[in-house]
Formats: C-alpha cells, structure tokens, sequence
C-alpha cells in the first residue's frame, strides 16, 4: 500500500504542476502569439472544461478498464497534450489541444483520489492529505522553476518538463508491481468483468445501493447531504481560487506594497497550506473528521473576517499564513468525510465532489473579479468573508445530516 500511495504522491505532485503551468506562463504565451488577455482566458477556459469532462468521465472508464488503466489512459493523454503544446504549433491547435489536457490531469486527479480513499484500510486522511501535500507542493515550484526559465529566455521549456514527468509517471503506473493490490487495481480489465463482484470491492454496495436510488446510484436518504456536499465544495474551491488569485492585487491597494513583495505574500499563502497538510490528515484521524473540519472552517470564518476588518501588512501578512494552515486540510478530509457516509460509491461521489470543486473554481474568480471592478478591495474582502461563514452553515448542516447518516448506515450492519 505503501508504494501506491508515493506513486499516487507522484501524479498529484503531476497533476499540481499542470493546474498551475498554464498561468505561470501565460504573459509570454499572449506575447508569443500576439494575443489579449481575453485569448489567454479561452485556453485556460478550454483546459477547464477538459478537466471537468474528465472527472466526470472517470467512473465510467474506471468500471471499463480498471483503476490502472484509467490512471494510464489520463496520463498518456496528459504526456501527449503536454508535448504538443512543446511544439509552440498554432494557437487553433492550442485551443484544440486544452481540452485534453484538462482531460487528463482532470481524470488524473479523480482516479488516484477515489482509489486512495478506497483501498488504504486505516489512515484515509492521513493518506488523502499527503495526496493533497504533493499537489501544492507542485502547484508551488512551477512558479519558481517558471520565473527561472522566463528569466533564462527559455520559458517555453516548461511544457517538455510537464511532458517528462508525466511520462515518467506513466512507465511507473505500466511497470510497478502492487502484490496483493494489483487485481483490484483492475490491471487486466477483462479478468475484472469475468470475475465480476469478487475484483471490484464497490459493485456489491453499489448494486444494492442502485435498488433504492433516484439519482445515479445512490440512496433516497443520502441524496440531502450529498447535494450540500456538492455546494460546500464549489464555494470552497471557488473561493479558495478567488482568494489566491487576487491576494496580490488586494495587497497592493489595500497595504500598499509592491509587486514583488505582493508575489511573495502569495507564496507564504502556498507555503503554509502544504505546511499544514503535513499534519492535518494525522490531526483529522485523531479528533474524527467532522471535528476537524468544524474547528478549520470555524477558524477560516473568524481569519477572514479579521482580514476584512484589519488593513496593515503586519497583520495581513500573518493572516495570510494563518489562513493557509486552516484551509490546508479541508479539501482532502472533506472528501474522506464525504465517502465514508456514503459507502460503496467512493469512485462516482469523489468525482462528483472534485468536479463541484472545478465547477466553482471557473465561476467564482469571475465574480470576484467584477467585484474587484466594480466595487473596492474592503467590499471584496467581505464578500470572500461571506463565503467563508456560507461554507460554516453549510457544513454545520452537513454534519447534522451526516450523523443521521452514519446512524443509518450502523443499523444495516
């Protein structure tokens, strides 16, 4: 179990980078082919609708060809993707070739989550949250390695690096050996079928979760907190996006710093969030899954209301951090909370919840950009706050239904 995790590590460290390449790069790209901003916006745009596509196609590919093989399908078309935008080719092409890498990393990311969640026996947040650790660790060295390569004149070279580690990735996911896992890992699809319940642990629940249903499989009595899951996590990635996208910007008008000093407040962000993944899987197994999650939302709420209240860098700059270490593990234990109460359905519910998340990291910095533009930095900052304290009711909601939940599911056993 061990080595699936570090390879799992692996592809989110993968999957990281290529969420953040395309950003960090983006000036030079609208140089490079004479483009505005609203150009730029169409790949990245076209990116996410490839990575929705691909998270929702997951369980579907997964159930044809097995866990591995819908990791290496994801990869392969991610290493392809990668290497074709090496090649600079027209900016048609480009925005032909988005979808799929969105595609892939998307289908990358659900995969290896649901797998995770499904097949460590004990530690599932320790094992979600070190997922999540890889992924920031990636989204924050491409903008380091970015800027180096932009300052060497050879930024373009950061989409073969992209294409190498996945490659790398992919040989891994073909060659390495799993023992015992590797029949529920679904190697050879074909056996899987034939063998049918016995190599796919899920089919049973899901079967007779299915004889109940109203909505894809799942349980009449599920559906509530499902749905309020699904809403808890589009306003938190969405406002988790919003935040980080436009914490420089708000630095500069509202505590007057400069640019550089604005970028780096961003990697403090950054840098605390993987901090805090370190331990928040461990923390969260300890204390129970909705105690964490409470006591980080509640702590999120009270940091951005202070936020919103307090202007000098001094205590912005500590706020940031403290917002990073709250915000680092709820993601990752928010979708083990979310799977542990709905069991039996760990490959469909994680990528339902992870294209939520996609779904609400596109509208969201919209929003928050018009509120950017139309308002001031001070009413921005509430209206991030309000989002917080949304996702604080939410979840208090959330954790009422999930203990009926949990109720329900100890009196079938």
């Amino acid at each position: 179990m061990k080595k699936l995790i570090w390879l799992g590590c692996l592809s989110y460290l993968v999957i990281g980078v290529a969420h953040v390449v395309g950003g960090s790069i983006l000036e030079q790209l609208i140089d490079y082919y004479g483009l505005t901003y609203k150009d730029g916006g169409q790949w990245i745009m076209n990116q996410f609708l490839g990575f929705l596509v691909g998270v929702l196609l997951a369980p579907s590919i997964t159930a044809r060809v097995g866990k591995r093989g819908a990791v290496l399908i994801a990869m392969g078309i991610l290493t392809l993707s990668e290497a074709a935008y090496s090649l600079l080719l027209p900016w048609g092409w480009m925005l032909a070739i988005a979808p799929l890498a969105g595609l892939g990393f998307g289908m990358t990311e659900a995969v290896v989550g649901a797998m995770i969640i499904d097949m460590a026996k004990n530690g599932k947040a320790s094992a979600m949250s070190r997922l999540e650790t890889f992924f920031g660790v990636g989204a924050l060295l491409i903008p380091i390695a970015a800027a180096y390569l932009i300052q060497q004149s050879i930024w373009q070279v950061s989409f073969p690096i992209l294409a190498a580690m996945s490659g790398i990735t992919f040989v891994l996911w073909l060659t390495m050996s799993f023992g015992e896992l590797d029949n529920q890992l679904g190697y050879m699809p074909v056996r899987a079928v034939v063998q049918g319940k016995a190599s796919e642990p899920e089919g049973g629940a899901a079967a007779h979760a299915a004889e109940a249903s109203v909505f894809f499989g799942y349980p009449r009595k599920a559906l509530p907190f499902l749905l309020l899951s699904a809403l808890f996590f589009m306003i938190y990635v969405g406002m988790e996006m919003s935040f980080s996208n436009y914490l420089p910007s708000i630095l500069i008008v509202r505590s007057e710093v400069d640019e550089s000093s604005a970028a780096a407040a961003l990697s403090l962000f950054w840098g605390t969030m993987v901090l805090g993944r370190l331990f928040a899987g461990v923390l969260a197994d300890r204390m129970g899954y909705s105690r964490y999650l409470f006591i980080a939302t509640a702590g999120a709420s009270v940091i951005f209301v202070l936020m919103a209240v307090m202007g000098q860098l001094s205590w912005m700059l500590a706020l940031v951090a403290l917002s990073g270490l709250f915000f680092s593990g709820i993601f990752g234990i928010a979708l083990v909370y979310a799977n542990e109460l709905i069991p039996g359905m760990t490959e469909r519910t994680t990528s339902l919840l992870v294209a939520c998340g996609g779904l609400g990291g596109a509208i969201f910095p919209r929003v928050t950009g018009w509120f950017m533009d139309q308002y001031n930095v001070q009413s921005t900052l509430w209206y991030v706050s309000a989002l917080v304290i949304l996702m604080l009711v939410l979840l208090a909601v959330m954790l009422v239904l999930g203990r009926k939940q949990k109720q329900g599911i100890r009196s079938q056993i």
